[in-house]
Protein backbone atom coordinates (compact mmCIF):
# COMPACT_ATOMS: atom_id res chain seq x y z
CA UNK A 1 0.00 0.00 0.00
CA UNK A 2 0.73 3.28 -0.26
CA UNK A 3 1.51 5.54 2.92
CA UNK A 4 0.57 9.20 1.92
CA UNK A 5 -0.45 10.16 5.33
CA UNK A 6 1.20 12.98 6.13
CA UNK A 7 0.67 14.82 2.45
CA UNK A 8 -1.68 17.83 2.78
CA UNK A 9 -4.33 18.17 0.82
CA UNK A 10 -2.03 21.46 -1.49
CA UNK A 11 0.08 18.69 -1.90
CA UNK A 12 -2.29 16.18 -3.10
CA UNK A 13 -3.79 18.72 -5.17
CA UNK A 14 -0.44 19.67 -6.96
CA UNK A 15 0.33 16.02 -7.60
CA UNK A 16 -3.21 15.71 -9.24
CA UNK A 17 -2.66 19.28 -11.31
CA UNK A 18 1.07 17.84 -12.43
CA UNK A 19 -0.52 14.57 -14.02
CA UNK A 20 -3.72 16.18 -15.92
CA UNK A 21 -1.13 18.89 -17.23
CA UNK A 22 1.27 16.71 -18.47
CA UNK A 23 -2.03 14.32 -20.02
CA UNK A 24 -3.38 17.38 -21.41
CA UNK A 25 0.01 18.65 -23.23
CA UNK A 26 0.52 14.22 -24.64
CA UNK A 27 -3.09 13.61 -25.55
CA UNK A 28 -4.75 17.19 -26.21
CA UNK A 29 -8.40 16.78 -27.37
CA UNK A 30 -7.99 13.08 -27.99
CA UNK A 31 -8.95 12.60 -24.71
CA UNK A 32 -11.70 12.64 -22.22
CA UNK A 33 -12.74 12.70 -18.47
CA UNK A 34 -15.15 10.13 -17.37
CA UNK A 35 -18.17 11.63 -15.30
CA UNK A 36 -20.02 8.91 -13.19
CA UNK A 37 -22.21 11.84 -10.98
CA UNK A 38 -20.05 10.61 -8.08
CA UNK A 39 -17.83 12.55 -5.94
CA UNK A 40 -14.29 11.33 -7.18
CA UNK A 41 -15.83 12.39 -10.51
CA UNK A 42 -16.59 15.25 -9.47
CA UNK A 43 -13.13 16.14 -7.88
CA UNK A 44 -11.37 15.13 -11.25
CA UNK A 45 -13.40 17.78 -13.77
CA UNK A 46 -13.05 20.42 -11.12
CA UNK A 47 -9.17 19.76 -11.72
CA UNK A 48 -9.29 19.30 -15.47
CA UNK A 49 -11.01 22.59 -15.47
CA UNK A 50 -8.48 24.18 -13.21
CA UNK A 51 -5.44 22.14 -15.62
CA UNK A 52 -7.24 23.82 -18.46
CA UNK A 53 -7.46 27.54 -16.66
CA UNK A 54 -10.88 27.54 -15.72
CA UNK A 55 -12.74 25.53 -18.71
CA UNK A 56 -12.86 21.57 -18.78
CA UNK A 57 -11.97 21.82 -22.84
CA UNK A 58 -12.04 17.49 -23.37
CA UNK A 59 -15.17 15.43 -23.44
CA UNK A 60 -17.03 14.55 -20.39
CA UNK A 61 -18.27 11.23 -20.55
CA UNK A 62 -21.50 9.68 -18.96
CA UNK A 63 -21.55 6.25 -19.29
CA UNK A 64 -25.93 5.70 -18.97
CA UNK A 65 -26.54 2.22 -17.92
CA UNK A 66 -30.41 3.68 -18.06
CA UNK A 67 -30.61 2.94 -14.30
CA UNK A 68 -28.82 5.25 -12.56
CA UNK A 69 -30.36 7.07 -9.51
CA UNK A 70 -32.93 10.05 -10.55
CA UNK A 71 -30.91 12.29 -8.66
CA UNK A 72 -27.65 11.38 -10.39
CA UNK A 73 -29.11 12.16 -14.26
CA UNK A 74 -30.71 15.62 -12.75
CA UNK A 75 -27.22 16.34 -11.31
CA UNK A 76 -25.25 15.47 -14.49
CA UNK A 77 -27.32 17.67 -16.48
CA UNK A 78 -27.26 20.81 -14.31
CA UNK A 79 -23.24 20.63 -13.49
CA UNK A 80 -23.15 20.61 -17.37
CA UNK A 81 -25.19 23.68 -17.72
CA UNK A 82 -23.66 25.46 -14.68
CA UNK A 83 -20.12 24.59 -16.36
CA UNK A 84 -20.56 24.46 -19.55
CA UNK A 85 -18.76 21.55 -21.03
CA UNK A 86 -19.51 19.00 -23.33
CA UNK A 87 -21.31 16.10 -22.09
CA UNK A 88 -20.98 12.79 -24.05
CA UNK A 89 -23.75 10.49 -22.90
CA UNK A 90 -22.85 6.90 -24.53
CA UNK A 91 -25.36 4.08 -23.72
CA UNK A 92 -24.54 -0.30 -25.29
CA UNK A 93 -27.88 -0.24 -26.60
CA UNK A 94 -27.45 -4.13 -27.67
CA UNK A 95 -26.90 -5.07 -24.44
CA UNK A 96 -29.63 -3.03 -23.21
CA UNK A 97 -31.81 -5.00 -25.45
CA UNK A 98 -30.64 -7.91 -23.87
CA UNK A 99 -30.46 -6.89 -20.22
CA UNK A 100 -32.42 -9.49 -17.64
CA UNK A 101 -34.78 -7.66 -15.31
CA UNK A 102 -33.33 -5.37 -12.48
CA UNK A 103 -34.83 -7.23 -10.19
CA UNK A 104 -32.56 -10.56 -11.00
CA UNK A 105 -30.10 -11.69 -9.06
CA UNK A 106 -28.04 -11.71 -12.39
CA UNK A 107 -28.67 -8.05 -13.30
CA UNK A 108 -25.72 -6.45 -11.12
CA UNK A 109 -23.13 -8.34 -13.42
CA UNK A 110 -24.54 -7.96 -16.57
CA UNK A 111 -24.99 -4.43 -15.94
CA UNK A 112 -21.24 -3.98 -15.15
CA UNK A 113 -20.55 -6.09 -17.90
CA UNK A 114 -21.95 -5.26 -21.02
CA UNK A 115 -23.89 -1.90 -19.89
CA UNK A 116 -20.83 -0.58 -18.42
CA UNK A 117 -17.66 -1.49 -19.70
CA UNK A 118 -18.38 -2.88 -23.07
CA UNK A 119 -20.15 0.41 -23.01
CA UNK A 120 -17.05 2.43 -22.27
CA UNK A 121 -15.29 0.31 -24.44
CA UNK A 122 -17.43 1.33 -27.36
CA UNK A 123 -16.86 4.96 -26.79
CA UNK A 124 -13.26 5.30 -26.52
CA UNK A 125 -13.58 3.74 -30.05
CA UNK A 126 -15.75 5.37 -31.18
CA UNK A 127 -14.52 8.76 -30.29
CA UNK A 128 -10.97 7.81 -30.99
CA UNK A 129 -9.79 8.51 -27.48
CA UNK A 130 -6.28 8.18 -27.41
CA UNK A 131 -6.63 8.58 -23.57
CA UNK A 132 -9.45 8.40 -20.78
CA UNK A 133 -9.35 10.28 -17.12
CA UNK A 134 -11.17 8.68 -14.45
CA UNK A 135 -11.56 9.12 -10.86
CA UNK A 136 -9.85 5.39 -9.08
CA UNK A 137 -8.54 5.85 -5.67
CA UNK A 138 -5.40 3.79 -4.06
CA UNK A 139 -7.52 3.60 -1.18
CA UNK A 140 -11.11 2.90 -2.74
CA UNK A 141 -10.83 -1.26 -3.44
CA UNK A 142 -7.99 -3.44 -3.24
CA UNK A 143 -8.81 -4.22 -6.92
CA UNK A 144 -7.26 -0.51 -7.52
CA UNK A 145 -4.56 -0.65 -5.17
CA UNK A 146 -1.39 -1.57 -7.53
CA UNK A 147 -2.71 1.23 -10.27
CA UNK A 148 -0.40 3.55 -11.89
CA UNK A 149 -0.69 7.58 -12.89
CA UNK A 150 -0.48 6.69 -16.62
CA UNK A 151 -2.10 3.08 -16.93
CA UNK A 152 -1.49 1.49 -20.87
CA UNK A 153 -4.34 -0.24 -22.49
CA UNK A 154 -4.65 -1.78 -25.59
CA UNK A 155 -6.47 0.61 -27.45
CA UNK A 156 -5.58 3.49 -25.07
CA UNK A 157 -3.83 5.11 -21.67
CA UNK A 158 -6.11 5.58 -18.88
CA UNK A 159 -5.20 8.60 -16.48
CA UNK A 160 -5.66 8.24 -12.85
CA UNK A 161 -4.67 12.03 -11.46
CA UNK A 162 -6.53 11.53 -7.80
CA UNK A 163 -4.58 8.30 -7.01
CA UNK A 164 -3.07 9.41 -4.16
CA UNK A 165 -6.41 11.09 -2.34
CA UNK A 166 -8.33 9.13 0.40
CA UNK A 167 -12.53 9.08 0.92
CA UNK A 168 -11.66 12.31 3.38
CA UNK A 169 -9.57 14.17 1.00
CA UNK A 170 -12.31 14.09 -1.47
CA UNK A 171 -14.85 15.63 1.08
CA UNK A 172 -12.29 18.23 2.11
CA UNK A 173 -11.94 19.31 -1.12
CA UNK A 174 -15.44 19.64 -2.12
CA UNK A 175 -15.99 21.91 0.66
CA UNK A 176 -12.80 23.50 0.52
CA UNK A 177 -14.05 24.56 -3.12
CA UNK A 178 -17.46 24.76 -2.38
CA UNK A 179 -18.30 22.13 -5.40
CA UNK A 180 -21.88 21.17 -6.12
CA UNK A 181 -22.16 17.65 -5.14
CA UNK A 182 -24.95 15.19 -5.57
CA UNK A 183 -27.80 15.26 -2.99
CA UNK A 184 -27.46 11.48 -2.49
CA UNK A 185 -24.82 11.83 -0.29
CA UNK A 186 -27.01 13.62 1.93
CA UNK A 187 -28.95 10.49 2.35
CA UNK A 188 -26.70 7.98 3.59
CA UNK A 189 -24.69 7.12 0.37
CA UNK A 190 -21.02 6.73 0.26
CA UNK A 191 -20.20 5.41 -3.31
CA UNK A 192 -22.59 5.91 -6.37
CA UNK A 193 -23.26 2.78 -8.55
CA UNK A 194 -26.60 2.00 -10.30
CA UNK A 195 -30.07 2.30 -8.37
CA UNK A 196 -30.29 -2.09 -8.40
CA UNK A 197 -26.74 -2.35 -6.92
CA UNK A 198 -26.44 0.78 -4.50
CA UNK A 199 -27.25 0.92 -0.83
CA UNK A 200 -26.76 3.87 1.94
CA UNK A 201 -24.32 2.85 4.34
CA UNK A 202 -24.59 4.24 7.34
CA UNK A 203 -21.75 2.56 9.79
CA UNK A 204 -19.13 4.59 9.06
CA UNK A 205 -16.03 1.88 9.93
CA UNK A 206 -17.00 -0.51 6.86
CA UNK A 207 -15.42 -0.09 3.74
CA UNK A 208 -16.59 2.98 1.22
CA UNK A 209 -18.10 0.57 -1.32
CA UNK A 210 -20.14 -1.79 1.79
CA UNK A 211 -23.01 -0.65 -0.55
CA UNK A 212 -22.40 -1.77 -3.52
CA UNK A 213 -23.41 -4.60 -5.10
CA UNK A 214 -21.47 -7.59 -3.62
CA UNK A 215 -21.09 -9.95 -6.69
CA UNK A 216 -19.71 -7.47 -8.45
CA UNK A 217 -17.34 -6.33 -5.82
CA UNK A 218 -16.19 -10.11 -5.89
CA UNK A 219 -15.39 -9.79 -9.45
CA UNK A 220 -13.86 -6.47 -9.34
CA UNK A 221 -10.18 -7.84 -10.45
CA UNK A 222 -11.78 -9.83 -13.64
CA UNK A 223 -14.09 -6.69 -14.25
CA UNK A 224 -11.01 -4.52 -14.31
CA UNK A 225 -9.36 -6.92 -17.10
CA UNK A 226 -11.81 -6.47 -19.29
CA UNK A 227 -11.76 -2.44 -18.75
CA UNK A 228 -14.01 -1.48 -15.95
CA UNK A 229 -12.50 1.24 -13.59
Amino acid sequence: MHDLSSWTLAEREQKSLEILRQALAEFGSAMAVAFTGGKDSLVVLDLVRRAGNGHVSIPVLHIDTTVDFPEVYEYRDRLAREWGFQLVIYQNREALAEAPLTDDPKFCIFCTKRLKTEALNQAIQRYQWRALITGVRWDEHQARSQETYFSPRPDHVRVHPILHFRERDVWEYIKKYELPYCPLYDKGYRSLGCVPCTKPVSDRSVPERAGRGTDKEGLMERLRALGYF
